[in-house]
Parts: structure tokens; C-alpha cells; sequence
């Protein structure tokens, strides 16, 4: 198993996680690092022919090198747009961790760096003995966390830091995300963000009305640096 990939979690859900794998996956690849995407647990599919698809999961594949088979991309799709284990539960499925792993083994062997996308914010539970934040550890990955820029952001990324650090997961860095255009004082909490959180920020991404991943990925120079020097590490 390949051991250069990354986890992204958020501080919340709906604070634009997959825009931002999506764009960091286009920035990536843009730097001859070929990248490919996965999100192992995705609530709110739709039915198609091909069985349940999510648009989120679909986004990476689309921004990610290669063509790889959705159901190893997404593992474990369920219908309903409700927390992870709930959905689980009314599919009569369990979330396991053995499929995930082995569905990243395979896209380790594709791609030189796998973007790793959770699902809702870090705390999250999918099922009666498995948290979220069991998956980056059986995947031994570093976490990048994704802040939501709006009102309450700085409690959200300060609770998100202390529990990654409690769940014994390294935190790399941090992406701003303009997910509120008419948020006050933006600057200002980014400033407080800079100083409260013990990671580098390694990228802030505005707001777009119409969100381009491969437009975006100009602002994740950073994160490319930090996950290029663990994949590619200089000669001694």
C-alpha cells in the first residue's frame, strides 16, 4: 500500500470538502503528480442503472488521474442524505474498515498520491464501534482540515484541531474555504485562525458562484509543496 495520500476532513458538513479535494486533486496532477480521489462512505446517492452514484464521488473521479471503477472509489454508497451510520442502518449494511483499505490499496497502485475525502466533519460515527477518524489511522494518513469560512469557524476548527490531535491523527495543515460570501471580518478571522491553529495554513479559496475545481487549483500551491515533499522526498 502506497503510503502518500492525505485525508480530508472539515469542520462541519456542506463546508465544501470535495471542491476543495476536487481542486486539490486538479493541482496535483497539474504538477505531474498523478493524483486520483477517493471517498469511501457517501449518504444521499441517486439510483441509476449502474447502481447508487454520488456526485461528490463522481467530482473526483472527474479531477483525478486515471478511470477508476466507482465502487472503488466509493466503497460504501447508501440513498439517503443522513448521517453515515443512520444511512447504513436503513440499508441493513455496516461500514466495515477491511473494504475501505483494500479499495484504497487498489487506487494506491493507480496513482502516485490518493486524496482521501471523509464525509461530515471529523467527529463523526459510522457505525456502533467505528468513528471517522478510525479510517485515516487504518490508512496511517495525515489529515488536512478544510475550514468552512462563516460565522462560528473558529470554534468549529479549534474543536476539529483538538480532536484530531485526541484521536491521535496528524494534522499537516489547513485550507480556507469562502463558503459564506457575505461573511464579516474575513481577514480578521483568518488572522485568528493563522494564530490559534498549530498547522500551517496551506491555502485559502475564495468564493465562487459557479466553483471550477481546475480554476481553483491555483490557490493550493501550498498544499502541493507539503504532500510533494512526503511523496517525493529530497536525496540526502
Amino acid at each position: 500500500m502506497s503510503a502518500h495520500g492525505v485525508f480530508i476532513t472539515g469542520t462541519d458538513t456542506e463546508i465544501g470538502k470535495t471542491m476543495v479535494s476536487a481542486s486539490l486533486l486538479a493541482a496535483l496532477n497539474r504538477a505531474g503528480l498523478p493524483a486520483i480521489g477517493m471517498k469511501p462512505i457517501a449518504s444521499g446517492c441517486r439510483a441509476t442503472a449502474r447502481g447508487l452514484r454520488n456526485s461528490d464521488a463522481e467530482m473526483l473521479i472527474a479531477h483525478g488521474a486515471g478511470n477508476p471503477e466507482y465502487a472503488v472509489v466509493n466503497p460504501f454508497a447508501f440513498r439517503d442524505p443522513i448521517a453515515p451510520h443512520l444511512a447504513a442502518r436503513d440499508a441493513a449494511a455496516e461500514i466495515r474498515l477491511g473494504p475501505i483499505v483494500e479499495a484504497y490499496g487498489a487506487l494506491a497502485a493507480q496513482a502516485d498520491i490518493v486524496v482521501v475525502e471523509g464525509v461530515g466533519g471529523w467527529s463523526v460515527p459510522l457505525s456502533p464501534t467505528l468513528m471517522l477518524a478510525d479510517v485515516p489511522r487504518a490508512l496511517k494518513l495525515p489529515v488536512i482540515l478544510v475550514v468552512g469560512l462563516r460565522l462560528g469557524c473558529l470554534n468549529h476548527a479549534v474543536l476539529s484541531e483538538r480532536a484530531i490531535a485526541a484521536d491521535d491523527c496528524q494534522l499537516i495543515g489547513w485550507i480556507g474555504n469562502h463558503v459564506d460570501a457575505d461573511m464579516a471580518r474575513v481577514k480578521d478571522n483568518l488572522a485568528t485562525l493563522h494564530e490559534t491553529i498549530d498547522a500551517p495554513c496551506l491555502g485559502v479559496v475564495p468564493h465562487a458562484s459557479a466553483p471550477d475545481p481546475g480554476a481553483l487549483a491555483v490557490h493550493l500551491h501550498d498544499a502541493v509543496r507539503i504532500i510533494a515533499s512526503a511523496a517525493c522526498p529530497a536525496a540526502p
